[in-house]
Protein backbone atom coordinates (compact mmCIF):
# COMPACT_ATOMS: atom_id res chain seq x y z
CA UNK A 1 0.00 0.00 0.00
CA UNK A 2 2.69 2.45 1.24
CA UNK A 3 4.72 1.73 -2.59
CA UNK A 4 0.87 2.73 -4.39
CA UNK A 5 0.96 6.10 -2.17
CA UNK A 6 4.66 6.95 -3.22
CA UNK A 7 4.23 6.22 -6.46
CA UNK A 8 1.14 8.19 -6.90
CA UNK A 9 2.35 11.24 -4.67
CA UNK A 10 5.53 10.88 -7.43
CA UNK A 11 3.56 10.88 -10.45
CA UNK A 12 1.39 13.63 -8.91
CA UNK A 13 4.49 15.94 -8.62
CA UNK A 14 5.95 14.90 -12.08
CA UNK A 15 2.85 16.06 -13.84
CA UNK A 16 2.79 19.53 -12.04
CA UNK A 17 6.53 19.51 -12.94
CA UNK A 18 5.79 19.55 -16.76
CA UNK A 19 3.85 22.76 -16.34
CA UNK A 20 6.77 24.53 -15.22
CA UNK A 21 9.25 22.54 -17.22
CA UNK A 22 9.44 23.93 -20.45
CA UNK A 23 9.86 27.95 -19.15
CA UNK A 24 12.73 26.93 -16.67
CA UNK A 25 14.39 25.01 -19.28
CA UNK A 26 14.23 27.44 -22.14
CA UNK A 27 16.11 30.19 -19.52
CA UNK A 28 19.44 29.89 -20.21
CA UNK A 29 21.77 28.21 -17.63
CA UNK A 30 19.46 25.89 -16.01
CA UNK A 31 17.75 22.56 -16.70
CA UNK A 32 15.27 20.72 -14.73
CA UNK A 33 13.85 17.64 -15.22
CA UNK A 34 12.51 14.36 -13.92
CA UNK A 35 11.93 10.46 -14.39
CA UNK A 36 9.62 7.68 -12.80
CA UNK A 37 9.93 4.25 -13.79
CA UNK A 38 7.86 1.22 -12.16
CA UNK A 39 8.65 -2.34 -13.01
CA UNK A 40 6.65 -5.43 -11.96
CA UNK A 41 8.00 -8.65 -12.47
CA UNK A 42 6.51 -12.18 -12.26
CA UNK A 43 8.53 -15.65 -12.24
CA UNK A 44 6.89 -19.12 -12.37
CA UNK A 45 8.24 -21.20 -10.24
CA UNK A 46 10.37 -24.26 -11.44
CA UNK A 47 12.37 -27.40 -9.71
CA UNK A 48 15.87 -28.30 -8.11
CA UNK A 49 17.04 -30.92 -6.17
CA UNK A 50 18.36 -27.99 -3.65
CA UNK A 51 18.73 -24.50 -2.43
CA UNK A 52 20.74 -22.32 -0.57
CA UNK A 53 20.87 -19.11 1.35
CA UNK A 54 21.33 -17.16 -1.79
CA UNK A 55 19.31 -19.03 -4.21
CA UNK A 56 16.69 -18.05 -7.05
CA UNK A 57 13.11 -19.20 -5.16
CA UNK A 58 11.53 -21.98 -6.53
CA UNK A 59 8.13 -20.77 -5.90
CA UNK A 60 6.08 -18.60 -7.92
CA UNK A 61 7.18 -14.87 -7.77
CA UNK A 62 5.87 -11.16 -8.13
CA UNK A 63 8.28 -8.23 -6.96
CA UNK A 64 7.57 -4.29 -8.44
CA UNK A 65 10.04 -1.81 -8.07
CA UNK A 66 10.45 1.82 -8.50
CA UNK A 67 12.41 5.10 -8.84
CA UNK A 68 11.60 8.52 -9.57
CA UNK A 69 14.53 11.08 -9.84
CA UNK A 70 14.51 14.64 -10.26
CA UNK A 71 17.57 16.43 -12.41
CA UNK A 72 18.83 19.53 -11.51
CA UNK A 73 21.45 21.65 -13.02
CA UNK A 74 22.81 25.52 -13.45
CA UNK A 75 25.77 26.76 -15.26
CA UNK A 76 28.32 28.35 -13.15
CA UNK A 77 30.55 29.67 -15.82
CA UNK A 78 31.92 29.47 -19.52
CA UNK A 79 32.11 25.56 -20.20
CA UNK A 80 31.44 24.66 -15.81
CA UNK A 81 28.11 23.39 -14.96
CA UNK A 82 26.88 21.68 -11.36
CA UNK A 83 24.19 19.10 -11.34
CA UNK A 84 21.99 17.44 -8.39
CA UNK A 85 19.84 14.47 -8.61
CA UNK A 86 17.41 13.63 -5.50
CA UNK A 87 16.04 10.11 -6.14
CA UNK A 88 13.81 7.90 -4.45
CA UNK A 89 13.47 4.13 -4.72
CA UNK A 90 11.87 1.34 -3.13
CA UNK A 91 10.80 -2.45 -3.41
CA UNK A 92 12.61 -5.27 -4.39
CA UNK A 93 13.70 -7.48 -7.59
CA UNK A 94 13.00 -11.18 -7.55
CA UNK A 95 14.77 -13.33 -4.87
CA UNK A 96 15.80 -10.14 -3.73
CA UNK A 97 18.12 -10.26 -6.34
CA UNK A 98 19.75 -13.29 -5.55
CA UNK A 99 20.69 -16.58 -7.50
CA UNK A 100 21.68 -14.94 -10.77
CA UNK A 101 24.45 -13.45 -12.24
CA UNK A 102 22.24 -11.56 -14.49
CA UNK A 103 19.66 -10.40 -12.32
CA UNK A 104 16.35 -9.16 -13.95
CA UNK A 105 15.45 -5.55 -12.85
CA UNK A 106 18.15 -3.37 -13.44
CA UNK A 107 16.43 -1.39 -11.47
CA UNK A 108 16.33 -3.21 -8.27
CA UNK A 109 19.60 -3.19 -6.17
CA UNK A 110 20.75 -6.01 -3.67
CA UNK A 111 19.36 -3.91 0.07
CA UNK A 112 16.90 -5.91 2.65
CA UNK A 113 14.40 -2.65 3.04
CA UNK A 114 11.99 -2.49 -0.15
CA UNK A 115 10.69 0.33 1.84
CA UNK A 116 10.92 3.63 -0.49
CA UNK A 117 13.97 5.93 0.64
CA UNK A 118 14.92 9.80 -0.38
CA UNK A 119 18.76 10.32 -1.04
CA UNK A 120 21.25 11.96 -3.22
CA UNK A 121 22.34 9.96 -6.58
CA UNK A 122 24.20 12.08 -7.90
CA UNK A 123 25.93 15.45 -6.97
CA UNK A 124 28.78 16.69 -9.14
CA UNK A 125 30.69 19.64 -11.10
CA UNK A 126 31.62 19.37 -14.49
CA UNK A 127 33.73 21.49 -16.39
CA UNK A 128 34.16 21.38 -20.27
CA UNK A 129 37.72 22.95 -22.17
CA UNK A 130 36.80 24.09 -25.84
CA UNK A 131 39.37 22.86 -27.82
CA UNK A 132 37.93 24.52 -31.23
CA UNK A 133 40.43 27.71 -31.01
CA UNK A 134 37.40 30.05 -30.80
CA UNK A 135 35.58 28.93 -33.52
CA UNK A 136 32.03 30.24 -33.96
CA UNK A 137 29.64 28.55 -31.25
CA UNK A 138 26.96 28.03 -34.62
CA UNK A 139 29.15 26.92 -36.88
CA UNK A 140 28.38 23.45 -37.25
CA UNK A 141 31.32 21.60 -38.26
CA UNK A 142 32.91 22.45 -35.35
CA UNK A 143 29.86 22.54 -32.61
CA UNK A 144 26.58 21.05 -31.64
CA UNK A 145 23.58 22.22 -30.05
CA UNK A 146 22.62 20.06 -26.90
CA UNK A 147 19.03 20.73 -25.78
CA UNK A 148 18.10 20.42 -22.34
CA UNK A 149 17.85 16.90 -20.85
CA UNK A 150 18.44 14.62 -17.57
CA UNK A 151 21.86 16.17 -16.32
CA UNK A 152 22.20 18.27 -19.52
CA UNK A 153 21.74 22.29 -20.40
CA UNK A 154 20.64 24.11 -23.57
CA UNK A 155 23.70 24.81 -25.17
CA UNK A 156 26.08 24.71 -27.69
CA UNK A 157 29.08 22.18 -27.33
CA UNK A 158 32.52 21.68 -29.46
CA UNK A 159 32.96 18.60 -30.70
CA UNK A 160 36.80 18.59 -29.54
CA UNK A 161 37.04 19.41 -25.70
CA UNK A 162 38.76 18.08 -22.46
CA UNK A 163 35.57 17.39 -19.61
CA UNK A 164 36.78 17.23 -15.76
CA UNK A 165 33.99 15.76 -13.70
CA UNK A 166 34.11 15.59 -9.71
CA UNK A 167 31.50 14.88 -7.22
CA UNK A 168 28.91 11.69 -6.64
CA UNK A 169 28.25 10.04 -10.07
CA UNK A 170 27.86 6.34 -11.47
CA UNK A 171 30.45 5.39 -13.84
CA UNK A 172 28.46 3.86 -16.22
CA UNK A 173 27.19 7.37 -17.59
CA UNK A 174 30.66 7.64 -18.71
CA UNK A 175 31.82 4.41 -19.35
CA UNK A 176 30.47 1.23 -21.33
CA UNK A 177 27.83 3.09 -23.08
CA UNK A 178 25.43 1.75 -26.22
CA UNK A 179 23.26 3.06 -28.55
CA UNK A 180 21.10 0.27 -28.24
CA UNK A 181 21.33 -1.28 -24.82
CA UNK A 182 22.45 0.56 -21.85
CA UNK A 183 19.62 1.76 -19.63
CA UNK A 184 17.16 -0.49 -17.95
CA UNK A 185 14.43 2.48 -17.55
CA UNK A 186 14.51 2.14 -21.09
CA UNK A 187 15.92 -0.43 -22.75
CA UNK A 188 16.72 -4.24 -21.64
CA UNK A 189 16.40 -4.62 -18.16
CA UNK A 190 19.08 -7.49 -17.18
CA UNK A 191 21.96 -6.62 -15.30
CA UNK A 192 24.38 -8.24 -17.97
CA UNK A 193 22.24 -5.82 -20.64
CA UNK A 194 22.86 -2.81 -19.17
CA UNK A 195 26.98 -2.77 -18.74
CA UNK A 196 29.76 -5.63 -19.05
CA UNK A 197 28.61 -8.24 -16.57
CA UNK A 198 32.65 -8.85 -15.74
CA UNK A 199 33.13 -4.96 -15.46
CA UNK A 200 32.82 -4.80 -11.45
CA UNK A 201 32.48 -0.88 -11.25
CA UNK A 202 33.11 0.64 -8.59
CA UNK A 203 29.15 1.92 -6.64
CA UNK A 204 27.28 1.57 -3.35
CA UNK A 205 25.07 -1.11 -3.46
CA UNK A 206 22.38 1.51 -5.03
CA UNK A 207 25.40 2.68 -8.12
CA UNK A 208 26.72 5.49 -7.05
CA UNK A 209 30.32 6.42 -5.75
CA UNK A 210 32.37 9.88 -4.97
CA UNK A 211 34.64 9.97 -8.31
CA UNK A 212 36.91 11.65 -10.45
CA UNK A 213 36.53 11.34 -14.56
CA UNK A 214 38.32 13.26 -17.18
CA UNK A 215 37.85 13.31 -20.61
CA UNK A 216 38.88 13.88 -23.95
CA UNK A 217 36.76 13.70 -27.05
CA UNK A 218 36.85 14.33 -30.83
CA UNK A 219 34.70 13.46 -33.50
CA UNK A 220 36.13 9.95 -34.07
CA UNK A 221 38.06 9.20 -30.99
CA UNK A 222 37.24 9.71 -27.47
CA UNK A 223 39.50 8.42 -23.97
CA UNK A 224 37.85 8.72 -20.91
CA UNK A 225 39.79 7.55 -17.37
CA UNK A 226 38.27 7.76 -14.01
CA UNK A 227 39.40 6.84 -10.45
CA UNK A 228 36.59 6.47 -7.44
CA UNK A 229 36.13 4.96 -4.09
CA UNK A 230 34.59 1.79 -3.76
CA UNK A 231 32.72 0.02 -0.80
CA UNK A 232 33.80 -0.62 2.78
CA UNK A 233 32.29 -4.03 1.94
CA UNK A 234 31.37 -6.05 -0.68
CA UNK A 235 28.02 -4.40 -1.76
CA UNK A 236 28.38 -2.22 0.57
CA UNK A 237 26.93 1.60 1.03
CA UNK A 238 29.33 3.14 2.97
CA UNK A 239 32.14 4.55 0.91
CA UNK A 240 35.84 3.37 1.69
CA UNK A 241 37.83 7.22 1.84
CA UNK A 242 41.08 5.38 2.71
CA UNK A 243 42.00 5.99 -1.23
CA UNK A 244 45.93 5.01 -0.93
CA UNK A 245 44.45 1.56 -0.03
CA UNK A 246 41.21 1.20 -1.56
CA UNK A 247 40.08 2.56 -5.18
CA UNK A 248 38.89 1.67 -8.73
CA UNK A 249 40.70 3.07 -11.65
CA UNK A 250 38.64 2.79 -15.40
CA UNK A 251 40.67 3.61 -18.69
CA UNK A 252 38.15 3.50 -22.17
CA UNK A 253 39.06 4.21 -25.38
CA UNK A 254 36.41 4.86 -27.82
CA UNK A 255 36.29 4.87 -31.93
CA UNK A 256 33.63 6.41 -33.99
CA UNK A 257 33.20 5.21 -37.77
CA UNK A 258 30.85 4.58 -40.59
CA UNK A 259 29.85 1.63 -42.35
CA UNK A 260 28.41 2.33 -45.54
CA UNK A 261 27.72 5.76 -44.53
CA UNK A 262 26.01 4.30 -40.88
CA UNK A 263 27.39 5.12 -37.88
CA UNK A 264 28.80 2.77 -35.52
CA UNK A 265 31.47 2.77 -32.37
CA UNK A 266 33.91 0.34 -30.47
CA UNK A 267 35.01 0.68 -27.44
CA UNK A 268 37.50 -0.72 -25.29
CA UNK A 269 37.55 -0.48 -21.12
CA UNK A 270 40.09 -2.01 -19.00
CA UNK A 271 39.75 -1.63 -14.74
CA UNK A 272 41.40 -2.08 -11.79
CA UNK A 273 40.41 -1.95 -8.30
CA UNK A 274 42.24 -3.11 -4.70
CA UNK A 275 40.65 -2.56 -1.52
CA UNK A 276 40.02 -4.80 1.58
CA UNK A 277 38.64 -7.66 -0.35
CA UNK A 278 39.00 -12.06 -0.01
CA UNK A 279 41.03 -14.51 -1.70
CA UNK A 280 38.45 -17.40 -2.83
CA UNK A 281 41.45 -19.93 -2.84
CA UNK A 282 42.57 -18.41 0.80
CA UNK A 283 39.33 -18.73 2.03
CA UNK A 284 38.68 -22.24 1.07
CA UNK A 285 42.67 -23.17 2.12
CA UNK A 286 41.29 -22.25 6.12
CA UNK A 287 37.94 -23.92 5.76
CA UNK A 288 37.49 -26.31 3.09
CA UNK A 289 33.85 -27.26 3.90
CA UNK A 290 32.16 -23.73 4.60
CA UNK A 291 34.48 -21.12 3.33
CA UNK A 292 34.31 -17.53 3.42
CA UNK A 293 36.09 -14.53 1.92
CA UNK A 294 35.39 -12.36 5.12
CA UNK A 295 37.46 -14.27 7.10
CA UNK A 296 40.84 -13.94 4.94
CA UNK A 297 40.04 -10.42 3.75
CA UNK A 298 42.88 -7.73 3.56
CA UNK A 299 44.25 -5.13 2.04
CA UNK A 300 46.25 -5.67 -0.70
CA UNK A 301 43.52 -7.84 -3.18
CA UNK A 302 42.75 -6.70 -6.77
CA UNK A 303 40.10 -7.33 -9.08
CA UNK A 304 41.16 -6.72 -12.95
CA UNK A 305 39.61 -7.08 -16.32
CA UNK A 306 38.45 -6.01 -19.35
CA UNK A 307 34.97 -5.12 -21.60
CA UNK A 308 34.47 -4.79 -25.48
CA UNK A 309 31.54 -3.04 -26.66
CA UNK A 310 30.37 -2.34 -30.32
CA UNK A 311 27.36 -1.04 -31.62
CA UNK A 312 26.38 -0.42 -35.66
CA UNK A 313 23.91 0.81 -37.44
CA UNK A 314 22.21 -1.42 -40.19
CA UNK A 315 19.05 0.58 -41.56
CA UNK A 316 17.31 3.44 -40.73
CA UNK A 317 15.09 1.58 -37.99
CA UNK A 318 17.35 -1.53 -37.06
CA UNK A 319 20.77 -2.02 -34.90
CA UNK A 320 23.02 -4.45 -33.31
CA UNK A 321 25.12 -4.72 -30.46
CA UNK A 322 27.55 -7.10 -28.61
CA UNK A 323 29.70 -6.99 -25.26
CA UNK A 324 32.74 -9.24 -24.56
CA UNK A 325 34.15 -8.71 -20.94
CA UNK A 326 36.33 -11.35 -18.28
CA UNK A 327 38.00 -10.10 -14.79
CA UNK A 328 40.29 -12.62 -13.52
CA UNK A 329 38.24 -13.48 -10.71
CA UNK A 330 40.56 -14.56 -8.20
CA UNK A 331 39.31 -12.29 -5.46
CA UNK A 332 35.25 -11.60 -4.39
CA UNK A 333 33.30 -9.87 -6.01
CA UNK A 334 32.54 -6.35 -4.60
CA UNK A 335 30.35 -3.94 -6.39
CA UNK A 336 27.87 -5.02 -9.54
CA UNK A 337 27.43 -8.57 -10.03
CA UNK A 338 28.96 -12.04 -10.04
CA UNK A 339 30.04 -12.48 -13.52
CA UNK A 340 33.66 -13.19 -14.07
CA UNK A 341 33.31 -13.12 -18.07
CA UNK A 342 30.49 -12.64 -20.45
CA UNK A 343 28.84 -12.20 -23.98
CA UNK A 344 26.54 -10.49 -25.44
CA UNK A 345 24.83 -10.08 -28.73
CA UNK A 346 21.53 -8.39 -29.97
CA UNK A 347 19.51 -6.06 -32.07
CA UNK A 348 16.74 -3.19 -31.77
CA UNK A 349 14.22 -2.29 -34.29
CA UNK A 350 12.29 0.80 -33.97
CA UNK A 351 8.30 1.04 -35.36
CA UNK A 352 9.13 2.53 -38.61
CA UNK A 353 7.48 -0.44 -40.69
CA UNK A 354 4.16 -0.37 -38.78
CA UNK A 355 3.75 3.32 -38.74
CA UNK A 356 4.98 3.30 -34.96
CA UNK A 357 8.48 5.23 -35.23
CA UNK A 358 8.67 5.63 -31.43
CA UNK A 359 8.13 2.28 -30.50
CA UNK A 360 11.06 0.00 -29.90
CA UNK A 361 11.77 -4.00 -30.12
CA UNK A 362 14.25 -5.53 -28.72
CA UNK A 363 16.55 -9.05 -28.96
CA UNK A 364 19.24 -10.09 -27.15
CA UNK A 365 21.33 -13.51 -25.61
CA UNK A 366 23.55 -13.21 -23.27
CA UNK A 367 26.17 -15.77 -21.56
CA UNK A 368 27.75 -15.65 -18.11
CA UNK A 369 30.39 -17.30 -16.04
CA UNK A 370 32.85 -17.80 -13.09
CA UNK A 371 36.39 -17.74 -12.85
CA UNK A 372 37.92 -21.16 -11.45
CA UNK A 373 38.11 -20.10 -8.25
CA UNK A 374 35.21 -18.79 -8.09
CA UNK A 375 33.54 -21.69 -9.15
CA UNK A 376 35.44 -23.57 -6.54
CA UNK A 377 34.45 -21.39 -3.80
CA UNK A 378 30.96 -21.92 -4.47
CA UNK A 379 31.26 -25.51 -5.10
CA UNK A 380 32.69 -25.85 -1.25
CA UNK A 381 29.38 -24.05 -0.14
CA UNK A 382 30.73 -20.29 -0.08
CA UNK A 383 28.42 -17.52 0.02
CA UNK A 384 28.80 -14.43 -2.18
CA UNK A 385 26.55 -11.12 -1.80
CA UNK A 386 24.38 -12.35 -5.26
CA UNK A 387 25.17 -16.42 -5.00
CA UNK A 388 25.40 -19.28 -2.90
CA UNK A 389 23.39 -22.52 -3.85
CA UNK A 390 25.37 -24.72 -1.05
CA UNK A 391 26.47 -26.43 -3.56
CA UNK A 392 27.87 -25.43 -7.29
CA UNK A 393 27.34 -28.24 -10.39
CA UNK A 394 29.08 -25.43 -12.59
CA UNK A 395 27.80 -24.95 -16.13
CA UNK A 396 27.16 -20.91 -17.76
CA UNK A 397 24.51 -19.44 -17.20
CA UNK A 398 22.49 -18.39 -20.24
CA UNK A 399 19.44 -15.54 -20.95
CA UNK A 400 17.30 -14.63 -23.62
CA UNK A 401 15.33 -11.08 -23.21
CA UNK A 402 12.86 -9.82 -25.76
CA UNK A 403 10.78 -6.53 -25.11
CA UNK A 404 8.76 -3.94 -26.80
CA UNK A 405 8.73 -0.80 -25.64
CA UNK A 406 5.48 1.19 -27.14
CA UNK A 407 5.11 5.18 -26.66
CA UNK A 408 2.04 6.14 -25.44
CA UNK A 409 2.76 9.86 -24.71
CA UNK A 410 5.12 11.31 -27.24
CA UNK A 411 8.84 12.17 -25.24
CA UNK A 412 6.82 11.34 -22.11
CA UNK A 413 5.51 8.01 -21.43
CA UNK A 414 6.46 4.19 -22.56
CA UNK A 415 4.71 1.06 -21.98
CA UNK A 416 7.24 -1.52 -22.30
CA UNK A 417 6.09 -5.80 -21.55
CA UNK A 418 9.58 -7.87 -21.68
CA UNK A 419 10.40 -11.90 -21.35
CA UNK A 420 13.56 -13.21 -19.71
CA UNK A 421 14.19 -17.17 -20.52
CA UNK A 422 17.10 -18.40 -18.21
CA UNK A 423 18.82 -21.42 -18.05
CA UNK A 424 21.39 -22.31 -15.20
CA UNK A 425 20.37 -19.89 -12.95
CA UNK A 426 23.48 -19.14 -10.45
CA UNK A 427 25.63 -21.65 -12.53
CA UNK A 428 24.38 -24.14 -11.52
CA UNK A 429 23.59 -27.44 -13.63
CA UNK A 430 21.87 -29.20 -10.96
CA UNK A 431 19.15 -25.96 -10.85
CA UNK A 432 18.34 -26.05 -14.70
CA UNK A 433 15.07 -24.61 -14.65
CA UNK A 434 14.06 -23.22 -17.45
CA UNK A 435 13.55 -20.15 -15.30
CA UNK A 436 10.54 -17.73 -17.58
CA UNK A 437 10.59 -14.00 -16.36
CA UNK A 438 7.77 -11.38 -17.06
CA UNK A 439 8.12 -7.72 -16.85
CA UNK A 440 5.71 -4.81 -17.11
CA UNK A 441 7.79 -1.51 -17.05
CA UNK A 442 5.87 1.74 -16.82
CA UNK A 443 8.69 4.95 -18.09
CA UNK A 444 7.49 8.48 -17.71
CA UNK A 445 9.84 11.06 -18.40
CA UNK A 446 9.61 15.20 -18.76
Amino acid sequence: MKKIIYITVFLSALKSLSQVNDTINHRKGFTIHAQTTVINQTKAGFNAPYSGDNSLTLTNESKTSMTGTLYLGAKLWKGASIYLNPEIAGGSGLSEALGLGGATNGETFRIGNPEPKIYVARMFFKQIFDLNRGEHKKDIQNYFHNHSDFNQLDEYIPNNYLAFTIGKVSLADFFDDNRYSHDARTQFMNWGLMANGAWDYAANTRGYTPAIVLEYVTPKHELRYGTALLPLAANGNDMNWNYPKSSSHNLEYTYKFKLNKRPGAIRALTFFNATYMGDYQKSIALNPFSPDTKNVRTYGGTKFGFGLNAEQELADDFGVFARLSWNDGKYETWAFTEIDKSFSLGGVLNGNRWNRKNDVFGLAYLINGLSKPHQNYLKAGGKGFMLGDGYLNYTPEHIVETYYAAELVKNQMYLTGTYQFILNPGYNADRQGPINVFSIRVHCRI
